[in-house]
C-alpha cells in the first residue's frame, strides 16, 4: 500500500521552502501489544528528495525516528513550476510518496 505522503511548498526569492508529514508508524519492534506479543519492526528507512527529477537528497533512516514524521528543508535555486518529489521506502519495501509544483 502506497501512503500518500502531505506536502507543501513554498517559494521565497529562488528558495523554496518545503514542509511534509509522513503516515507512517514508525514501529521499533520493541514494543508489546495488550497481549503481550511484541509488535514487529516497521519504520521507514530511506527517504528520496527530486527537484524536476533529479536527486537532491537521500535521507537514511532507522528505529528512533517518531510516528508520524515531520521533515522541513529547503531547495535552493527554485522557480515557478518546478516541481519537488518525494519518495519514502521502509524496511518492509512498503513505499510513499508526495510531490507538489512550485508557484
Amino acid at each position: 500500500m502506497a501512503a500518500k505522503v502531505k506536502i507543501r511548498g513554498k517559494l521565497s526569492g529562488t528558495i523554496a521552502k518545503v514542509k511534509l508529514l509522513i503516515p507512517h508508524p514508525m514501529e521499533t519492534g520493541t514494543r508489546r501489544d495488550a497481549d503481550g506479543t511484541v509488535i514487529p519492526a516497521k519504520y521507514i528507512e530511506t527517504v528520496t528528495l527530486y527537484k524536476n527529477g533529479q536527486l537532491v537528497m537521500t535521507a537514511n533512516w532507522g528505529q528512533s525516528v517518531s510516528k508520524d514524521p515531520y521533515l522541513s528543508f529547503q531547495v535552493n535555486n527554485s522557480a515557478p513550476g518546478d516541481v519537488i518529489k518525494v519518495d519514502w521506502v521502509d524496511n518492509m519495501k512498503e513505499t510513499g510518496s508526495g510531490e507538489i509544483t512550485l508557484k
